[in-house]
């Protein structure tokens, strides 16, 4: 196994920068060249169909049969003119990725002759095999039946392979036999639809014209790049995407030296190259830097529409681990590879704009605008108080259960941070009196709303602790890890945003009602009402500190470190009903989402622990009692020559060695029958529990004596590639 490492080291260290084909052209020339979109659509599409498309992407209309037809017939033609032979539905199943089977376009007529061919049925709807998708219970293992159907707001698009050919992509949502959802994008455009809807209510109160409402998203994605021949000398990284073994290098992020530096030639050539192919396909990709940790970086595109966005992120994530390998790269999206270094998130970065081109989170430098401004905000500060458990819940899995509240990631308390220019907003509005507004009177100088702009406009500080900040125009949601689909988190926050919004506009016209139409003095007084019941949940200091975990439980905040704990809030009777009444989610389908999140942490903790008992006792035990034998025949030598003082360094050793391989014997074999026992438990909300707990326990128990052995045997020795030679060859 030594022999490995050192092969795989000389391999990576021996990497030349591969070259890139660049694009000849502007980006503006090529940007979106492999997508479907609106100028192919226009130019392919008769009037009517054209017009049949892009009324349903904007509103949701259903497309007809026949409609359905010509738009499959553009697609066909202007796929295999690209080189196009196949085509799929691609979708985003409940695995936290994307699926896709290919068809191809050739078919065989009656008369046995070959021929292309793309129906609008084999646009509008597929029907894959589905019996191994995850379904929570909705299906059983031997019915097979679910189905595919196109989803219009998101553009087609084509990937290609090695070969050189393509497959054309229809993002699709995905659903059982019976109709339930099986996917994370059909929950997200009720969601939108939900959120559009209770928004466009708001904010027709300030201007009638507004008839439609669109979240939208910017989603920084962070990862780390590993030489190819060393990643695959390290099974942990293989199979969990982590390594569960490993002591710190001397350097690590200590300099704060990575951050932000100059970009290693290989690196930047694998950035160049995935960045042209996500532009070919339309991801508005504008941002690249080295981040904190080494050997980490990140990705961010300019904003989309919600559900755009989280088609294009998953898809950036593919086309990044396919580019990565070209340049001998394999990337990590895993939330915590490393100990002691920071993990990887991926903020999303949230807004709502409307169809008349206004920011609802943009402050303004008018008084009637700047009092839109504050109610959107003061109604999401509203949305995230009131159920901060279920968008905890959002983000929870087994990997960002490693990296919440360690090294630079936000804590597992959902808390908002404003910055204090906004808080003295607040402060101001909540402290106010109401005063009478008589006709004439100028509402916003009495209510104090004209100072609102000055206050609001350097308003751009930012607080990296904050697990959900507001930045200027925009919340940042940076909880979410870095391997997750952000439909997930997004479904839940354009969820209990369109709850609340909808309670706003109850309370506003039953008190417009009551007060006979003054407009800005019912705004306010709801207004302070809702900054009185959250600002608990409001925090501007340090998110890391163990004083505001002491602070947090004082103001009734939830602490929820465990992935399992944290699901439970999915099942609440309160969380239910706010997805029931929006139409977003069924209370079976609430249960199978639940479900298959237990499954899924287990089957991940009982991976890493398998990992760790092979490598524990397989590779790290054996390696030390081979490398003890060396040791004792060492000391059995200079005792042979009276050397007796001399040889206590070397006895010393041995016995901390024969100590090391105990504890990690005992341990190994303490956790292995806890597996067993978790295993025969047929309740899965136990069994997940004694993952988390009993068995997950053993990791750091382990993992301690291992990495003391890294400090102890001979280097030459030593079988698993070091952090040293993970995190800092280029």
């Amino acid at each position: 196994m030594a022999r490995l490492r050192f092969k795989a080291v000389d391999e990576a260290q021996s990497r030349q920068t591969i070259k890139v084909d660049i694009p000849a052209g502007k980006v503006t020339e090529y940007y979106g060249a492999n997508i479907f979109n609106d100028d192919v659509m226009r130019a392919m599409l008769s009037p009517e169909a054209y017009l049949k498309v892009t009324t349903a992407i904007k509103s949701g209309e259903k497309i007809d049969r026949e409609i359905a037809d010509e738009v499959a017939s553009a697609m066909k033609s202007w796929a295999v003119s690209k080189g196009a032979t196949h085509y799929t539905h691609w979708f985003q199943p409940l695995t936290g990725g994307s699926a896709e089977k290919h068809d191809a376009f050739f078919d065989i007529n009656i008369d046995g002759k070959a021929l292309e061919k793309f129906k609008g049925s084999s646009l509008v709807q597929q029907e894959p095999d589905a019996s191994s998708f995850p379904s929570g219970g909705i299906r059983a293992t031997f019915e097979a039946r679910g189905y595919t159907a196109w989803d219009p707001t998101s553009p087609a698009f084509i990937i290609y392979n090695e070969a050189g050919t393509g497959t054309l992509c229809v993002p699709s949502i995905f659903v059982s036999y019976t109709g339930e959802l099986l996917d994370s994008k059909s929950p997200l455009l009720k969601s939108l639809h939900a959120l559009d809807k209770a928004a466009t209510e708001v904010a027709i109160i300030f201007d009638r014209h507004v008839e439609k409402v669109s979240a939208t998203l910017g989603a920084e994605q962070e990862y780390f790049l590993v030489d190819k021949a060393l990643f695959n000398a390290r099974p942990d990284l293989m199979m969990s995407g982590r390594t569960v073994f490993g002591h710190a290098p001397a350097k690590g992020q200590q300099l704060e030296d990575h951050y932000f530096g100059s970009i290693a030639p290989r690196v930047n050539a694998f950035m160049v190259d995935f960045e042209f192919e996500c532009l070919k396909l339309g991801i508005p990709i504008r941002t690249r830097h080295n981040e904190v940790a080494p050997a980490q970086f990140e990705a961010a595109p300019t904003f989309e529409e919600v559900n755009l966005a989280c088609d294009h992120n998953i898809l950036l994530m593919d086309v990044m681990r396919k580019v990565s390998k070209k340049h001998n790269f394999e990337v990590l999206f895993h939330e915590k590879p490393f100990a002691g270094i920071n993990g990887s998130g991926k903020h999303n970065n949230w807004s709502l704009g409307t169809d008349t081109g206004v920011n609802l989170l943009g402050p303004s430098t008018k008084p009637k605008e700047s009092l839109r401004f504050v109610t959107f905000l003061v109604n999401v500060i509203k949305a995230v108080h009131d159920n901060a458990d279920l968008l905890r819940a959002s983000i929870a899995t087994a990997g960002n259960e490693h990296r919440l509240g360690a090294n630079e990631a936000p804590p597992a308390i959902v808390s908002i941070f404003l910055g204090t220019q906004m808080i003295k907003v607040l402060e101001d509005i909540e402290n106010k009196d109401i005063v009478s507004i008589e006709k004439g009177e100028n509402a916003y100088i009495k209510l104090g709303l004209n100072r609102i702009p000055s206050i609001l406009l350097d308003n751009t500080d930012r607080n990296r602790t904050s697990p959900f900040a507001f930045t200027g125009n925009k919340f940042e949601y940076r909880a979410v890890g870095s391997s997750a689909n952000s439909a997930q988190p997004m479904m839940v926050l354009n969820s209990i945003v369109a709850n609340q919004l909808i309670k706003f506009r109850e309370t506003y016209d039953a008190e417009m009602t009551e007060h006979e139409g003054k407009k800005e003095e019912v705004i306010v007084k709801i207004l302070k009402g809702y900054i009185k019941e959250s600002k608990k949940i409001l925090f501007e200091g340090n998110g890391y500190s163990e004083e505001w975990k002491e602070e947090a439980a004082k103001r009734g905040l939830s602490n929820v470190g465990s992935t399992p704990e944290a699901l439970k809030a999915y099942l609440r009777p309160e969380f239910i009903g706010i997805f029931e009444k929006l139409g977003v989610l069924t209370e079976r389908e609430i249960h199978a989402r639940y479900e298959i999140e237990l499954e899924n942490y287990i089957k991940k903790i009982q991976i890493e622990s398998r990992l760790i008992g092979d490598l524990a006792m397989n590779h790290v035990v054996s390696t030390a009692i081979n490398y003890q034998a060396k040791l004792v025949q060492t000391a059995k030598s200079l005792k042979d020559m009276e050397l007796h003082q001399e040889a206590e360094p070397v006895v010393h050793i041995i016995k901390e060695i024969s100590a090391r391989v105990s504890e990690i014997s005992k341990k190994v074999e303490e956790m292995t029958e806890a597996r067993k026992h978790a295993n025969a438990v047929e309740d899965l909300e136990q069994r997940a529990k004694l993952y988390g707990n009993d068995i997950k326990n053993f990791f750091e128990e382990i993992r301690y004596p291992v990495d003391k052995l890294e400090l102890l045997i001979d280097d030459e020795d030593w079988p698993l590639v070091k952090y040293r030679e993970l995190l800092y060859i280029r």
